[in-house]
Parts: structure tokens; sequence; C-alpha cells
């Protein structure tokens, strides 16, 4: 068996097991369990200092999962964008692929929470048919994201079966995956995995680092076997209350990235999901994060901080208000505070 489908196999999926390693109140647990599923990789739970720390609250249970809210269960109207089984069309020139049900280690702000769980990981090739011939039915579509769950917990055939399919639409020029395998389950990046992706360039990869506790070596190495292949990576991180919520925090997070050759693209503002309140911080804690990144970091290091807007509507990029304009002058506002005024030229 390989390494990575051991590890898999011994990951945590119930409380009597994770009681094992962690002080948690199996009975008080049990209701959120029954609800949202439990799991998390052995190499992800072992970065667990103590209790409530930022890799404990993104994958342990938590009672106020259960609290009665006004949030959704699809914000992002998936369902209603969803044109055939397992596509989701919402920009016009790219499509989520939907290719796995299930991740190596269930995060408890996911998105999609409220649908994943489920058993297996294998897929059906024959049910992506309706996806793969939509895509074929629309030459607008030129970028397809392999999604999920995530995709690399299909096997090395099953994936390159689908890249194979997807490389032969002659309208799709970029293929991207998303995928958090580089962090929870680092062990499924192998050189064979990579051999087989650098094979269907442009193919990017974005993944998900939440906290620098999270670039190890394994971790590091992960993104260095993808990285030597070719594959650009990108980081699509989302502000969580108690994990990264904090200036500092942030900042070591996107420096850490770049050092391992991953690109910092998106801070995520918290979708309105059911069951993640918790997570939850204002909008204003977004933009002073961001506001203390611009300028005392490197520009690679400050990605854009976005809200993914509710019912589907697509992502807008937030920034701080730097500007105001008199006229033809701008008065722009740097890093430091200080104001300079730029005169615009005049419109011919």
């Amino acid at each position: 068996m390989e390494r990575w489908k051991k590890t898999l196999s011994e990951s945590i999926t119930s409380l009597d097991e994770l009681a094992r390693f962690l002080p948690i109140d199996i009975e008080s647990l049990q209701p959120v369990i029954s609800r949202y599923p439990l799991r998390i990789t052995r190499t992800y739970l072992n970065l667990i200092r103590e209790k409530d720390d930022p890799i404990w609250r993104q994958s342990i249970p938590d009672r106020r999962e259960l609290e009665q809210d006004d949030l959704s269960i699809d914000p992002l109207n998936e369902e209603n964008l969803t044109c055939v089984p397992g596509l989701i069309h919402r920009y016009p020139d790219r499509v989520v692929l939907l290719v796995s049900s299930v991740c190596p280690t269930l995060c408890r702000f996911c998105t999609r929470k409220n649908r994943m769980g489920g058993e297996g990981g294998l897929i059906n090739q024959n049910s992506l048919e309706p996806g793969l011939e939509y895509i074929k039915r629309s030459p607008a579509i030129r970028e397809v994201i392999l999604s999920g769950g995530d995709p690399l917990l299909l096997t090395d055939d099953e994936l390159e079966k689908i890249l194979i399919r997807v490389r032969k639409i002659p309208h799709l020029e970029v293929v991207r995956i998303h995928t958090r395998a580089p962090v929870t389950l680092p062990e499924r990046i192998t050189f064979r995995l990579c051999r087989i992706l650098k094979q269907y360039h442009p193919l990017y990869l974005n993944t998900q680092f939440n906290h620098p506790i999270e670039i190890t070596p394994l971790s590091a190495n992960a993104c260095a076997l993808l990285a030597d292949a070719g594959i650009p990576l990108g980081n699509q991180t989302v502000l969580l209350r108690g994990v990264n919520d904090d200036p500092g925090v942030m900042k070591r997070l996107m420096q850490k990235l770049l050092t391992i050759r991953v690109r910092p693209y998106y801070i995520h503002q918290m979708d309105l999901v059911k069951g993640t309140g918790h997570f939850r911080t204002s909008v204003q804690k977004g933009l002073d994060i961001v506001e203390q990144l611009r300028g005392h970091t490197s520009g690679m290091a400050t990605p854009s901080y976005v809200i993914d807007l509710p019912g589907g509507k697509g992502k807008v990029a937030v920034l701080p208000d730097d500007v105001r304009r008199q006229g033809q002058t701008f008065f722009l506002r740097n890093y430091l505070g200080e104001i300079t005024e730029y005169a615009d030229s005049k419109e011919e």
C-alpha cells in the first residue's frame, strides 16, 4: 500500500479514537459529528499543541457548530448553478468540476460542510460524462477547476484519466486543481503524481494554508515536489476567528508561503455557511489585516482580500480606502498613513 493511502486509512473518524489523543468531551460532541462528520489525518492531528490552538479550531468538532443562526447550507447558490450533475458554472469562461466527495481532513469551516462527509473518494468515471459533455458543448469555457471534496484523494490513475479527457477538449486552455492535500495529507504528493501532472500543462494548483504552523518539513517538501514539476502554486487562505485574525500571524504566513514557492492568492472572508458562524470575523478586521500587509511586506506576500457574495454573485475584492479625489487631483494614502497629491492626466 502506498504511504499516503496508509496514512489516509489511519485517519481519525470517531470521537472514541480522537479521545485517545486529545482531551475532549465525547458526550457533548456526539450530536455535532452526527450532523457534521469527523475526519482528521494523523499527520494534521500531530500539529495540535494545545486545546483551541489554530489546528484544533480548524479540525476538531465544536458545539458551536450546532448553534441556531440565519446562515445558509448553500450560501454561494451552488445547487442552482449546477447545470448538470457535478458541474458548477458561475462565471462565463470557467467551471468547477466536482470529481471527489471526500477530503483527507474535514475542515470545520468548510463552505461545503453541509454536503461533505461521505465515505469513499473513488468516483465512477461515467458520473463525469454530463459535466464533460457540457464543457464540450460550451466553447466559451476556457478553464476547468477540479474540486470536490479533494481531487487528490483520487488515485493517480483515476486522476490521469480525468486529465486526459479534459485535455482532449480543444477550447479548454487551463486546468486548475484545488486541494488541501499539501497541508493535511502531504504524503499524497509523490514523484509519480508530479510526473503525471506535469504532462498536462498549463496546470495550476491552489492549496490552503491558514496558519504558519501548517508549514512543516512535510508540507514544504510536498510543495517543492509540485513546484519542481513546473506547477504554479497559489494559496487561498480563509480568514478565521481565533486562527489567523491577527496581522502578525497573517504576515508570517504570507512570508513563509513565499519561501516554499507558494504565491499568496486570496484571503477569503468566511462564507455565510450554516454551522460556521463562530469562525466569522468582521470585514473591518480583514481590511485592517490587509492594511498591515501592504507596504509592510512584499507585494508578492499581499494577496487580494475577497468576499464571495451570497447567492453566487461572484467574488469582490475589498480594499482599504486609500484614495480621495478632488478635480484632477488624487490624494493617496501610503502604508505609513502619509497623504500624497497625485495629478491625473486630462482625458483627450
